[in-house]
C-alpha cells in the first residue's frame, strides 16, 4: 500500500473512531432533534473524509453533496422538522453553498450537532462547514483549531427570566444574585455569565445542558430561574415556547457580550474558506445592488454595473479561478436568495428585523458589508 493510500486509511479510521466515541458521549441528542437520513434530510451517519493532500472542495465536488452541521434544535436558525427537513437562517447558507459548489441547493446532509460535538466534528472531517450559530472567538481560531467566515449575523447574549419573579427588560446583571442560571454546556455563553456575574458582584448557580430544550423546560417548570444564550435565541424561544400563564422578559437592554456568528471550517483550507467566505460576500453584494432570486435573471441580462456582472458569471468573472462554474454565485442567488431574502424569510417571523440593529446593510447605520468583487 502506497504511502498516501495508508494516510487515507488512517484518517478514516481515526475519524470513525472519534465520531462513535462523541456520539456515545452526547447519549441521544441526535435523535432528539429529529434526525433523518438522505437529501436535505438532517444526519448522523456519513464521515466525510478530506481526499489525502486535497481540499475540502474537492471532496465535496468528488462526492456530490454538501455536509454541513447545524444545530437543529436553534429556532429560526436551523429546526430539524418532524420529516427530516431542516429549515432555518442557518440552514439556508448551507443551501447557498451547495448551490454555489454544486449548483444544486437541495445537495445537502443536514448533520444536527450539540455545542460540545460540534467542533469535533468539524476537526475529523464529520462535516464539511459548520453554520451552527457559533461565534468566532479567538481561543477557537488558534488552540481549538478553526477558521471563520464572514459574520452573517452580529447577536450578543442576553438572560431570559419569568416576570411574575420580579425581573423586568430593565433588569441587570446585579439583580440576579442567587438566581439558578440555565445555559448549554460547551458555549462562550457559560464563560460569559461567569465572568459577568464576578464583575458585578453576585452569587449565582448555574446549571448546564448539553440540550437547549433542555434549558428552556427549566425555564418553564422553574427548575432555572434564569436562561441565558444569545439575544436572537432568547427571542425565538419566547416566541415559540412561552407559556400562556407566564410572561417572560429579556434583559439587559445592552447585551453583556458580543457574539459575532457565522461558518466555520477546518484551518489552513483556504481554497475552500475562499468558496465559503465570496458565497456569503456574493449574497451581501447582491443584497446591496437589490439583485434578487425574482429579478436575477434580468440583472444577469442586463447587470448594473461590472462588479455584478463578474459574480453573476459575465465578462471578467472570477469563479472559475476559484474552482467553481462561472454562475456559482448567480445559483446562490437563484435558488436562495440575497441576504436580505435569507433574513426576512427566517428571522422576520419571529421578530428579528434588521432596521436599527447592527445587522442592516452598511449603508443603512448596520454592519453588513462585503469586500468589493473585482
Amino acid at each position: 500500500m502506497g504511502r498516501s493510500k495508508w494516510w487515507q486509511v488512517v484518517a478514516a479510521i481515526m475519524a470513525f473512531s472519534l465520531l462513535a466515541a462523541a456520539c456515545g458521549d452526547s447519549g441521544s441528542s441526535n435523535n432528539d432533534q429529529g434526525a433523518g437520513t438522505g437529501g436535505e434530510e438532517a444526519s448522523s451517519t456519513t464521515v466525510a473524509v478530506v481526499q489525502d493532500g486535497g481540499s475540502v472542495l474537492d471532496t465535496v465536488i468528488s462526492r456530490g453533496k454538501l455536509i454541513c452541521g447545524v444545530s437543529g434544535s436553534a429556532v429560526a436558525f436551523s429546526e430539524t422538522q418532524a420529516d427530516g427537513s431542516v429549515t432555518g437562517f442557518d440552514a439556508d447558507y448551507c443551501r447557498a453553498v451547495a448551490a454555489a459548489v454544486l449548483g444544486d441547493a437541495t445537495a445537502v446532509e443536514f448533520v444536527p450537532l450539540s455545542a460540545s460535538e460540534r467542533f469535533t466534528a468539524v476537526q475529523t472531517g464529520e462535516v464539511d462547514v459548520l453554520i451552527r450559530n457559533t461565534t468566532w472567538t479567538q481561543s477557537r481560531d488558534t488552540d481549538v483549531g478553526m477558521d471563520f467566515g464572514p459574520t452573517t449575523y452580529y447577536d450578543g447574549q442576553q438572560l431570559m427570566a419569568r416576570e411574575s419573579d420580579g425581573f423586568t427588560s430593565d433588569s441587570t446583571i446585579a439583580d440576579i444574585e442567587g438566581a439558578v442560571v440555565c445555559v448549554n454546556a460547551g458555549t462562550t455563553t457559560e464563560k460569559n455569565i461567569t465572568e459577568a456575574a464576578d464583575a458585578a458582584g453576585v452569587t449565582i448557580t448555574l446549571k448546564t445542558f448539553e440540550e437547549s430544550d433542555a434549558v428552556y423546560d427549566g425555564l418553564i417548570d422553574g427548575s432555572c430561574d434564569i436562561a441565558t444564550t444569545d439575544g436572537s435565541g432568547l427571542v425565538g424561544r419566547k416566541v415559540k415556547q412561552q407559556p400562556a400563564d407566564q410572561n417572560w422578559v429579556i434583559f439587559p437592554p445592552t447585551p453583556i457580550s458580543k457574539e459575532p456568528l457565522g461558518p466555520t471550517y477546518l484551518q489552513n483550507d483556504s481554497k475552500w474558506a475562499d468558496v465559503i467566505n465570496w458565497t456569503v460576500y456574493a449574497t451581501i453584494i447582491f443584497d446591496e445592488k437589490g439583485i434578487t432570486s425574482q429579478n436575477v435573471d434580468e440583472m444577469k441580462a442586463n447587470p448594473p454595473d461590472g462588479e455584478a456582472g463578474r459574480l453573476l458569471g459575465g465578462e471578467g468573472e472570477l469563479q472559475t479561478a476559484m474552482g467553481l462554474s462561472a454562475d456559482a454565485f448567480y445559483n446562490v442567488v437563484k435558488q436562495v436568495g440575497n441576504y436580505d431574502e435569507i433574513y426576512a424569510k427566517n428571522l422576520n417571523p419571529v421578530g428579528l428585523f434588521r432596521q436599527g440593529s447592527q445587522n442592516a446593510r452598511a449603508s443603512e447605520g448596520g454592519l453588513m458589508f462585503a469586500p468589493p468583487a473585482r
